[in-house]
């Protein structure tokens, strides 16, 4: 067993950083981000085949407009050419991520964990310690939780009393699952007072799990914690959480508003990405303010060009200003985000944005045995389904009636065939877990799928 990545020195030297910051000027700000700017553009020409391709022999922070943005897909194919560290071959990690035995522990001193794949085929994503040291001190200062007796803060032994639940896709070596567990190894007292519920369950086996659990702050999916309100309205759970902490999609204001009022909580959102953990937090004022002295975010139009504040843009370009063992520089994210004008009543300089995430329909079928009601399926969890059950990554599902779905894929020919077929059989064994009456799932092979607003694929709506 490996032990997870973690240096207490870069830790609590990076913290001070970060508090330091918190309180800056805009102009300090810039300075910070211009200077990490212009040591991972240096790195990457130094140690990245791939970049040295793209950047000037001495390139400094004025080259940066002028680097070519750079997509997912690109970057997995000549991963060998981008890591700055030869050791780390993309085979040997796919292997590492391919089992579960070994989420949250380190590979070969890094902390290695897998995209979704919303945007096409999943990246493999690794940290060293300088990264982790950043990301936890991020975390650890502004996406901090105040619990009503203090602090709550999982990386020193401020948080007695509290038990934290995340519910997630546990069943893939994801950054939410992988993070969560490496923490709970670096702290033991809050290892023992975490746990983590798998969202593809049942949701009243969930429910029941949580309600023996007593947590008392929950982190989850805004379609999951808007379950388990309804839940919870319905008498059919009882939890009592002070704080619910949300990602992954985006969190409206009736969602926001049902939670807070089902579960008696305070409900806080973030935005982070594989790619870069800790986007962005939100403030007491419910507002998300970017980390911009670690992270770049550019909003673009569709032709790749700066779009002004208070404009939604086509997507957004990210630039991870921490990790140079793989440079991630105006990386194409695919999410859709308004940057705003002016500063935050809350005082912080750190700019504030508001982002159109994934707006997945959750999908409802009837339960089986003729007993009444339905069963909501979370986006998330079927997507999970989909992707490591069927290794499918580019697909809809879309409900045309009570018993009767239809799944679009993009793969063709003899594949999309095996590929529907694996599918299927996932999406029955997974249905029928859910306690759900049969449905018939329609397969459409060698499908052109449209993309939604937010840049990704619509993945679950209604017909």
């Amino acid at each position: 067993m490996s032990a997870p990545v973690f240096d207490a020195l870069r830790f609590q030297a990076a913290s001070f950083d970060v508090i330091a910051a918190s309180h800056a000027p805009p102009s300090l700000l810039a300075q910070r981000q211009t200077s990490r700017l212009e040591r991972l553009l240096q790195a990457a020409q130094q140690g990245s085949a791939f970049y040295r391709e793209r950047l000037p022999a001495t390139p400094v922070a004025a080259d940066f407009a002028r680097v070519q943005p750079v997509m997912r897909d690109e970057l997995m194919q000549r991963f060998a050419d981008w890591v700055t560290d030869p050791a780390l071959q993309l085979d040997e990690l796919r292997g590492f991520t391919a089992g579960l035995a070994r989420v949250g522990e380190g590979f070969k001193g890094y902390m290695a964990w897998e995209s979704s794949g919303t945007s096409g085929r999943p990246g493999v994503f690794v940290q060293d310690a300088a990264t982790l040291a950043v990301y936890d001190a991020l975390e650890a200062v502004r996406h901090r939780v105040r619990a009503p007796h203090g602090l709550f803060n999982p990386y020193t032994a401020a948080g007695l009393g509290e038990r934290t639940a995340l519910v997630t896709a546990t069943q893939g070596h994801f950054a939410s699952i992988v993070s969560f567990e490496r923490l709970r190894r670096i702290n033991r007292w809050f290892g023992q007072t975490s746990a983590s519920f798998d969202i593809q369950q049942p949701l009243g086996d969930l429910c029941r799990q949580l309600q023996a659990f007593g947590p008392t702050i929950v982190a989850t999916y805004p379609t999951a914690a808007t379950l388990l309100a309804e839940r919870q309205q319905a008498g059919a759970l009882a939890i009592h959480p002070h704080h619910v902490v949300t990602g992954g999609e985006s969190l409206g204001g009736g969602a926001r508003a049902l939670i807070g009022s089902a579960l008696g909580t305070t409900v806080r959102a973030s935005y982070g990405a594989s790619e870069f953990l800790p986007i962005a937090w939100e403030c007491g004022h419910g507002q998300l303010h970017v980390n911009s002295d670690w992270v770049i975010l550019e909003p673009v139009d569709e032709k790749l060009r700066p779009v002004p504040p208070g404009e939604l843009s086509h997507s957004v370009l990210l630039t991870n200003l921490a990790n140079l063992v793989q440079p991630v520089i105006r990386y194409d994210l695919g999410d859709q985000v308004t940057l705003q004008p002016g500063r935050c009543a809350c005082g912080s300089a750190l700019p504030v944005i508001e982002v159109l995430g994934r707006r997945d329909d959750i999908l409802r079928v009837p339960a089986a045995g003729g007993r009444g009601g339905d069963v909501a399926l979370l986006p998330l969890a079927l997507s999970t389904v989909i992707e490591e059950q069927g290794g499918v990554f580019d697909f809809q599902l879309q409900q045309r009636g009570p018993r009767s779905l239809v799944l679009r894929i993009a793969n063709a020919g003899v594949e999309g065939h095996a590929a529907m077929a694996r599918c299927k059989q996932a999406l029955a064994a997974y249905l029928e877990a859910q306690g759900a009456a049969p449905v018939r799932v329609h397969g459409e092979i060698g499908c052109h799928l449209p993309r939604g607003l937010s840049g990704k694929a619509c993945r679950m709506m209604f017909g």
